[in-house]
Formats: structure tokens, sequence, C-alpha cells
């Protein structure tokens, strides 16, 4: 019976030394700091924002492996990564988890140089099973019998990357190996009947383990009945599971023990299963199913919407700011308006139906919506087909994520000259997700692969003119990419928008450009200097990709010329326009302003500072680089 007296129930998590004081902990001890740590997230991610839901659900999992295993000589490594903020309070950062994803504070994701306990950088889902097993044959080079464990959400399983380390993991043998499947969703069928339960409590034992072990080894000590006893015992076992455990079997014939599924609410049954796989000496594919937002109701009841998070109410729910003023929902409302006339017309997705807005399509076109799971390889070559085949597919997805699918835009769409029309979401930086979720690489990207068009509204009307033109006008691969967030006090004329370009002259030799947002803080900036004597000339981009060689032409006359570019400069715009001008003959100067290092986790305003692309960066280029008039 397990000890409930006063100084359990003053147990204070502060006052552990972790992770090694879990170690020490009885079961009632763990349920009263998994409390607590629920309370910690609820708290801090309704202040800082972030990801609630899946975290919720892995308090009493993070527990027990620490319990279990040694961190850090035992790597856990999390999938997607963003499941790690109770493990991130385990391993000695309790006091600044308050500044998660805050600038200069601790990440919302893990990071090798923020503690030796974060084992890899795992921003995009799907690839812990291929680190776990690079890691794992590392280990048995060095000597090393420690264990790696994957921990990956049943969402990253939907990623071919995972099969891909699953079926290297399996046919390596890799004995130090173990993937846990947090599944949250029961998206992998449940097993059969009473008969499972029981076989299942029987192998999860450590005393099942070390039993057949012993039983092995005393066959094989019986030369004449030992190995052919092992074969016929072997084979009735595994006919007789494949009956009542039919989920089990894809794991088992890629190599791998199965364990589970388990309740991942359930500390002890969750220690003793994990004890258990690291008796084996074969890699291990452990089953376990939360609750996704446990222990909050209202995550719990729309665990979707509390994925990921603004600041909201703690005792509502509801989000400090509305989710409907932003450019996702625009772009969605608006694809589901075109698709009213315009039946050809299909929207996919790769698992980010609400974070791209697509709800408001699939509610009304759900026979022409498509979510694929986060697969965005499948999900270009799948939008190949439905073009191939007559259908206009919208694929909108993530500016960070759209980087795993270059081979598909270049083989399946564009080597083809199909029409698939790409809305990029969260192109250009998107403050707290950090380095793995700025969305600085598409247009360098998408700029390599010939015939491809790629526009860039700088507010929601002009984003619907680029919607139309890309669907209705354009024929090959297109793009139209947009920022986080919403729409901020747009002060520039309206004549400037809806227009593939934009240039405002002035008796000034010195020309700024730009495109998206940040035109908007070349505006202000320019209405700024003006007021002191500082004149300029400006040219918007809103397509921006090709370019037009008269705006090259244009260009030539000045005596510098500016651009500033939210992306990789390194083949983006600002670097093309500049080799153009040198084509051209261009005898000014030519400076590009772009964010060309990894941004880390800050607010969006901070970030645009650090980039040089905010409204007062661009009017200190004004200042060094104009004349005053």
């Amino acid at each position: 019976m397990e000890n409930t007296n006063q100084n359990n129930n003053e147990l204070r998590l502060q006052d552990l030394q972790l992770p090694q004081d879990l170690k020490k902990l009885n079961y009632y001890q763990c349920r009263k700091i998994a409390k607590d740590i629920r309370s910690i997230l609820i708290r801090t991610i309704s202040h800082n924002g972030g990801h609630l839901a899946s975290n919720l659900g892995t308090v009493e999992l993070t527990l027990a492996l620490h319990r279990v295993f040694d961190s850090p000589q035992d790597k856990i490594i999390w999938d997607v990564g963003h499941q790690c903020y109770t493990h991130k309070i385990l391993t000695g950062r309790l006091k600044e988890f308050r500044t998660i994803r805050k600038e200069n504070g601790i990440s919302g994701f893990p990071k090798p140089e923020e503690s030796p306990h974060d084992i890899v950088i795992s921003g995009h889902s799907s690839t812990s099973i291929s680190s776990a097993c690079g890691i794992a044959e590392a280990m048995r080079l060095n000597g090393d019998n420690h264990h790696v464990i994957a921990v990956i959400g049943d969402g990253a399983l939907t990623g071919g990357l995972s099969f891909e380390g699953l079926n290297n993991g399996g046919k390596a043998k890799m004995k130090n190996m173990i993937v846990i499947l947090n599944d949250n969703h029961m998206s992998i069928s449940e097993n059969v009947g009473a008969v499972s339960g029981y076989l299942r409590s029987i192998r999860e034992k450590e005393e099942y383990v070390l039993q057949k072990k012993k039983l092995e080894r005393n066959l094989l000590n019986t030369p004449a009945v030992g190995m052919p006893t092992i074969k016929v015992l072997k084979k009735t076992k595994d006919s007789f599971k494949r009956v009542v455990m039919k989920q089990a079997t894809m794991f088992e014939q890629m190599g791998f023990v199965y364990l589970g599924p388990v309740d991942g609410h359930n500390q002890q049954e969750l220690e003793e299963v994990l004890r258990t796989a690291k008796l084996y000496e074969a890699p291990v594919f452990v089953h376990v199913c939360t609750v996704k937002g446990k222990g909050y109701a209202p995550a719990e009841q729309n665990p979707s919407q509390f994925h990921g998070v603004s600041k909201f109410d703690i005792i509502t729910g509801n989000p400090e700011v509305s989710g409907d003023d932003c450019y996702s929902s625009e772009f969605g409302k608006e694809l589901t308006r075109l698709a009213r006339s315009e039946k050809r017309i299909c929207a996919i997705t790769a698992a980010m139906e609400y974070g791209t807005g697509l709800q408001h399509f699939e509610k009304e076109f759900p026979e022409r919506f498509y979510d694929v799971g986060i697969a965005e390889q499948h999900a270009v070559t799948f939008s190949a087909g439905l073009a191939s085949a007559g259908m206009i597919p919208v694929f909108a997805v993530y500016s960070t994520f759209l980087q795993r699918a270059y081979d598909q835009l270049i083989h399946d769409v564009s080597i083809g000259g199909l029409h698939v029309v790409l809305g990029i979401d969260r192109a250009g930086i998107v403050g707290e997700d950090g380095e793995t979720h700025q969305g600085m690489f598409d247009v360098p990207m998408l700029t390599s692969i010939p015939d491809t068009v790629i526009y860039s509204p700088a507010g929601y009307e002009e984003l619907k003119y680029c919607m139309k033109r890309a669907i209705f006008e354009d024929k090959a691969l297109t793009a139209v990419r947009y920022p986080r967030g919403n729409e901020k006090g747009l002060t520039f004329p309206q004549n400037h928008c809806n227009t593939d370009y934009c240039l405002t002259e002035t008796d000034s030799d010195l020309l700024l450009i730009s495109y998206g947002r940040v035109y908007q803080s070349l505006w202000s900036a320019h209405e700024t200097c003006a007021k002191s004597g500082y004149q300029t000339s400006l040219l918007k981009l809103t397509r921006i990709f090709p370019i037009e060689e008269e705006l090259v032409e244009k260009a030539l006359r000045y005596r510098v010329v500016i651009f500033f570019e939210e992306s990789s400069g390194y083949g983006g715009i600002s670097t093309i326009f500049g080799s153009l001008l040198a084509q051209y003959g261009f005898t000014g100067r030519f400076v590009r302003v772009s964010a060309d290092k990894f941004l880390k986790h800050a607010p969006v305003s901070s970030l645009m500072e650090k980039a040089e692309l905010s409204e007062h960066a661009v009017c200190r280029y004004i200042y060094a680089y104009g004349n005053k008039s």
C-alpha cells in the first residue's frame, strides 16, 4: 500500500534535485508531481503561448522515462519536439520554464546547446527513429550499452521517414533502441478481445522475459530437442499472436518486439513496461495510449484547437486574440469562395487543417478536401496526380514544412509542367517557434525550379488578387506566400496593390525595393525620412518571380539600390535582382538586406529589427545612403 502521509502532501517539485530524485518517489508522489507539472504547463502556456494539448498528454510518460532510464546517458528523443516541455522541467530547467519561447529564454523545442538532455534538434516530425538508429549504431561501435529512446506521436508516425527508420532499425537488430508510440488518437486499431489483454499482461512482465530467456538457455543445453522445440514454440506463439493481436504484426515483422498498448496515465504500468523493454536484446516498440489535453477540460474537449496556442484565458480557454483575423483564415475563406464557382479546385493539407485555415473549405466541400497526414512529399505528388487528371490542386503548407518536398516539386510537378498551386503559410519570420520554423527558405528553393511563379501579397486584399492569378491564370507550379499573423496597419496607398509591381518615383537617386509585409516598413520609413528632407523612390513587387526585365532597366538610373527581403537572400529575389543589375551593366551601388542566418525564437517585431527589416532599420539605411534635399 502506498504511503500517503503528510510528507508526501508537502512534496514540492522545486525542492527536488532533478531528474535524479525522481527515482526516489513513490507512485502517490508521482501523481502529485504530475498534477503540479500540469498546473505549471497550463499557467505558463496560457501566458507565453506554445504547444499545450500534446504536453498535457505526456506528463506521466516523461516521468516514467526519467525514473526508468538515466538521461542523458540514455538518450531520449522527442518527435515532434514540441512534446518536450515536461522533459525540460525535469532536466534542470524548472526555474527557466517561465521563459519558454520568450526572447533569450529557453526554446519550445529540444535544443542540444541548451542542455545535454536535449539530444537532437527536432522541430519537424517523423525524424526521431532515424536519429535513434544512428545514435544506437554509434553506441554499439563505442561499446556503450545505454539505450536510445525515440518518443514519436501517432501523427508523426504518418510520415514516411518514420517507417524508413523502423525498417532500418528492425533489420539491423539494434538491441539498445526503444521506440515509444505516443498514441493520443487511437489511430492504430485496438487489439481483439480479452485474450490479447491476457497475453499483453504476461509479455509486459519482467518475470516473463527472464523466464523466457532461462527456458531458451535450458533447451539449448539439451541438443537433441532444444533448438527444434524453441522453433516450434516460437512458431506457435507467433501464429496465435497474429490471430489476436493484429496491430502488432506490422512492427514485429519489421524486426521489433512489440509491447502494449499500455495506459499512458498509469504510472506503475508505464514503468513496468519500460523496465521490461530494457531487458530485450532487440529493438522494442512500446505502444502507449494517452489523452491529448489530459487534465485541462477545454484541451481535452478540443485537442486540435489547443495543439499550438497563443495566449489564452485559463478559465474559459478562449484566446486573447481571435484567430479569425489572420492570413491563414483569409486564405481559407477565399479558397472556399473560389471553389464555389470552380468545381476543379481541391484543397490539400499535411495534417494542418486548422493551422492553414482550411477548416472553412473542409466544411463546405468535404469531397474535395484531403488531409494526407504529416506527409509533405506525398502531398505534393498527390497534388501532381490531381493536376495531371485535370483538377486544380491547392496545397496549403507552412513554409518550413515545404522544404521536405523539394524533390517532388521538381520531379513530379515541374518537369511535367503541371499546374499545382502552393499556399505557403508562415512565410518569412514566424517568431517564437524559432530556427526550425522560420519560413526563410521557400523563395530560394522555388526560384531554382524553372517556370515557377511566386506571389507575395502585402495585405489581405492583395492575397485574394494573387490567389485568383495563381489559380486561374498561371499554368505551372505557382506559389502564393504570406506571413503568420494578421494584416497590421497598412498605410501605403491602395493603388500600390493588385498589380505585379508598383514603382513610386521621386527625384531621389536612392531606390528601395521589397515585397510582402516588409513593403509597409519601406513605406513608413519613406514617409518618416521625407519629413527630414530625405527622399526615396520605392519599388513594390507582388509577383516576385520571375523578375520583369523592365524593372531591372528602371533601376539602372539610380545611384544606390537597396533590396530588403524577408527571406534568406542566398538564392532569394534580392540576390537574383542584384545579379541581373550586374548583367545589365549597373554602375551604382547595390545593397542586399536579408535574413541570412538562422533566427532564434523571439517576437516577430524583435526579429524584424535584428534582420534590419523594420521601419527603424530602413530609416537607418535611408540616412546612410540617401541625400538630404
